[in-house]
């Protein structure tokens, strides 16, 4: 057994045999670009997902600027305290890319020839008319005693390292590059590594409930969870995720588990919950429309036509969105939709009276089963003490009558229209349902 070498390692654990188990992962972005926000980060997201999806935890994620310094700091850190180290960025052939220099460093190894990576660095740029030069020749140099990944997306091949019960890769920065080595090359060697742990995320979608309400309704989370499973409340403009996360010995184990824990959560919140997995409301609602044989039509001030856009973002629309039309103007809205102009003088078009109108007059003209109408003050200017920014009037008319609901999304215009056409699109999926 070599516990002593493989120290610290808190969350990792030993079979039998005394082999090492590899549990936990560790991130290591490099780049200037992305340490001062120029560059979204979408690798370590990448990598965390498939890293989990093989069965490793990521414990931790640090993005480090083109410091050899700090990057040799990161690397003695994570590759201490963790099973594995995936490494991102600083491959490339200028000299701002010191991330191969400081990876032969802290490996103690020098730096080779590839004749397989140089014969691919040639290849590539010949089929681009790119006379060879020494810094791109310099690319097929690798530490010695690495395993190569070859890249055939592009010039920079990654590289693995397995010593003293480690795993560590390092991959190149540009997204579609890193992607393909470690689908090709890593994740196959992890699913042989990664044995005796399973990590399942189950993901249920709320709308129309904010995120302190939500907690509360769930009540005593150690009654759902039974200590077998975490759940994680991420809220944003478009509703609250839950999502449940277990690790668990086999895959049937994990599942069954997370299914537990989600029907006891759909057993409180079923009302709020709208899809399971990465499902958009706007999927939902439209599948709920075709279950039903309904058609729906929508009349759109405040969110400029997004509703609509998101109704028709999903393939077979034409099922069930009928059409939908911007009235801005209080013009639009008398000549279009046909609101009396007088309601629109005596209560304002931002008003319960003129959205009921509004999803009447949709209704009317386009012959549907269910009239869909918003209207309100995006801000930052028009707003009133009566009537502030942010304040939204939702109609729906259906057959058993016609509703308004009433919001106050006082944010920035962009997401105060996510959030007024989320509401709108929730409305409707909970009076087709009876909900509303």
């Amino acid at each position: 057994m070599r516990a002593s070498i493989l120290r610290p390692r808190p969350l990792s654990t030993f079979d039998k045999n005394g082999d090492f188990l590899m549990r936990t992962a560790s991130i290591i972005t490099i780049g200037d670009e992305v340490l001062i926000g120029q560059v979204v980060n979408t690798n370590a997201s990448f990598l965390g997902q498939r890293l989990s999806e093989v069965g490793l935890e990521v414990v931790r994620t640090i993005v480090v600027g083109d410091d050899y310094d700090e990057i040799m700091r990161a690397f003695k850190e994570y590759n201490a305290s963790y099973d594995a180290v995936f490494v991102t960025g600083g491959l490339g052939p200028t000299h701002d890319d010191i991330t191969k220099k400081v990876v032969a460093d802290f490996f103690g190894a020098k730096l080779v020839e590839d004749a397989d990576v140089l014969e691919n660095v040639k290849d590539r740029l010949a089929r681009r008319n790119i006379p060879l030069k020494q810094v791109n020749r310099d690319q097929a140099l690798v530490p010695e005693g690495c395993t190569v990944l070859m890249n055939h997306w592009g010039t920079a091949p990654g590289m693995l390292f397995e010593k003293d019960g480690k795993f560590f890769a390092v991959m190149p920065g540009v997204p579609h590059e890193m992607r393909n080595i470690m689908t090709e090359h890593l994740v196959p060697r992890l699913k042989e590594k990664v044995v005796g742990q399973v990590i399942r995320h189950k993901v249920l979608k709320t709308a129309g409930i904010a995120e302190s309400s939500l907690f509360e309704l769930l009540g005593n989370l150690d009654d759902i969870l039974g200590g077998k499973a975490k759940l994680a409340f991420l809220p944003s403009q478009f509703g609250v995720r839950l999502r449940i996360s277990v690790k668990a010995k086999t895959a049937e184990e994990a599942d069954v588990i997370a299914d537990e824990v989600a029907a006891k959560i759909q057993a409180k919140a079923q009302k709020y919950i709208y899809a399971e997995g990465e499902v958009d409301l706007e999927e939902a609602l439209g599948n709920l429309l075709k279950e039903r044989g309904l058609t729906l039509a929508v009349a759109e001030s405040c969110t400029g036509g997004l509703i609509s856009h998101r109704l028709t973002n999903i393939s077979g629309s034409t099922a069930y969105f009928e059409r939908g039309v911007v009235t801005y103007s209080n013009q639009a809205k008398v000549e279009i939709l046909h609101v009396p102009e007088e309601l629109i003088q005596k209560f304002g078009a931002v008003s319960e009276e003129v959205a009921r109108a509004m999803a009447d007059g949709v209704r009317a003209i386009s012959r549907t089963d269910i009239g869909v109408s918003v209207t309100g003050i995006a801000g930052p200017t028009g707003g009133t003490e009566e009537k502030p920014v942010g304040l939204v009037y939702i109609g729906i008319s259906d057959v058993r009558g016609t509703m308004v609901d009433k919001h106050n999304f006082p944010d920035e215009r962009v997401r105060f229209k996510d959030r007024a056409s989320q509401a709108a699109l929730e409305l409707v999926r909970r009076r087709v349902l009876g909900l509303a």
